[in-house]
């Protein structure tokens, strides 16, 4: 019989931030991998120490890099701006709560392909954290009981998923499950096109390739007529 993990000491007030909202989700059992989405157990305020906390991190980071931020004028806000991006920008959707999101009945009882897309997104790869920039496409098959969401608000969506460290197949398929769970729809089909700069920027420095991966679920992984139409009219 496996012993139950032991919870580590409950943090005194004085405990780096990142460290008090650790113990939350420790305590919680809550997973908090880089592409999770940990704004529950963010307290107010916190978000801002977090950031303080991080930008102390990157000015070590500088400093082991030979780089003097002292006298450099070019790097002398750098751990903040960097600091900043990383907390409020590039990895936002792990801090910030599901963006609002309207629904409404399909009263229409609309059941024809549905296709939303090119999305721009952008997010990171969590080995290097370097840019994924690329584009999503998202195809629905509603039913009458589908709960139907404004068009913009797909790319909200997209970005609170992209904006976390990721790898792209697992980007995707959380973008499916999220748009399962609200729209609950026949199919749903999500393509999604990226350029990664782990591989252009260094590594084997190759510019032209592009990674292309799919989601297929319902009536799209059943029906090849409607994937095909689907996939065909994204091609476009």
């Amino acid at each position: 019989m496996s012993t139950p993990p032991t919870l580590p000491a409950e943090p005194q007030n004085d405990a780096p931030v990142s460290e008090r909202i650790r113990y939350r989700l420790v305590s919680a059992g809550c997973r908090h991998h880089a592409n999770d989405n940990i704004a529950a157990f963010i307290e107010p305020g916190e978000l801002d120490a977090l950031q303080g906390e991080v930008q102390a991190k990157l000015q070590e980071v500088l400093r082991a890099l030979v780089i003097d931020t002292d006298s450099d004028h070019n790097t002398q806000e750098t751990a903040k701006r960097v600091a900043k991006m990383f907390v409020r920008e590039v990895f936002a959707g792990r801090y910030q709560p599901m963006p609002s999101v309207t629904e409404f009945p399909n009263v229409e009882r609309l059941n024809e392909l549905m296709i939303v897309g090119p999305i721009r997104v952008r997010s990171a790869c969590s080995h290097h954290l370097c840019p994924i920039l690329g584009r999503v496409w998202i195809g629905l098959l509603p039913n009458e009981h589908s709960n139907l969401i404004g068009l913009s608000k797909y790319a909200r969506i997209t970005d609170w998923i992209m904006s976390r460290p990721q790898i792209q197949e697992e980007a995707v398929t959380q973008l499916a499950n999220e748009l399962q769970e609200r729209v609950q729809p026949d199919g749903l089909a999500i393509v999604m096109e990226a350029d990664h700069f782990c591989m252009h920027w260094r590594g084997v420095k190759d510019t032209e390739t592009k990674m292309t991966n799919s989601v297929m679920r319902g009536a799209f992984l059943k029906d090849p007529n409607l994937r095909r139409e689907f996939l065909t009219l994204i091609a476009r």
